[in-house]
C-alpha cells in the first residue's frame, strides 16, 4: 500500500450538479428547478425568517413588559479587586481599572460593590460607589471623589 492508491470510500463524495449544460446533462429545461413558482425565477430566494405567507412566529407570539431604553449598565468592580491596588496606584479612576483589565470601557459608568475587605487608603475618583463599600473604603483612609 502506498499513497498513490488510497481512494475515498464508496459513497463519501458527491459529484457536483451541473445545470445549465443543456439536455444532455440530464438536468436541461428547468435545471431542476420545477416549472413557475416563486423559487423558479432567476434572482429569487427567500428570507430566513420567511414562513410561505403563514403568520410569522413573531408575529404570532405574544409581546410583554417593557424596556427602559435609558437604563445605564454599570461595570462593576469588588472591593477586593480595589484592595490589590494598594501601593499600585494612589488615585483609582476607570483608566486605572481598565488598564488593570477589570472594566471594558472608560465611558461607561463604573460601580464598586461591597464585595470583600479593603485594608489600604484608597482614593477613588469619578467611580460610583454602594453606601456599604463606602463606609469600608472611608473607615480603611480612603476617600471618594
Amino acid at each position: 500500500m502506498n499513497l498513490g492508491s488510497l481512494k475515498y470510500a464508496d459513497g463519501s463524495r458527491r459529484k457536483r450538479k451541473r445545470i445549465a449544460r443543456g439536455q444532455g446533462s440530464g438536468r436541461g429545461g428547468t435545471a431542476t428547478r420545477g416549472h413557475k413558482g416563486q423559487l423558479s425565477r432567476s434572482g429569487a430566494r427567500k428570507r430566513a425568517w420567511f414562513e410561505g405567507g403563514q403568520m410569522p412566529l413573531a408575529r404570532r407570539l405574544p409581546k410583554r413588559g417593557f424596556t427602559n431604553i435609558f437604563r445605564e449598565e454599570n461595570q462593576v468592580v469588588s472591593l477586593s479587586q480595589l484592595d490589590s491596588l494598594a501601593g499600585k496606584a494612589e488615585v483609582v479612576t476607570p483608566e486605572v481599572l481598565l488598564h488593570m483589565g477589570w472594566i471594558s470601557h472608560v465611558d461607561k459608568p463604573v460601580k464598586v460593590l461591597c464585595n470583600g475587605e479593603i485594608s489600604s487608603a484608597l482614593k477613588l475618583e469619578g467611580i460610583k460607589v454602594s453606601a456599604s463599600a463606602r463606609a469600608k473604603i472611608e473607615g480603611a483612609g480612603g476617600s471618594i471623589a
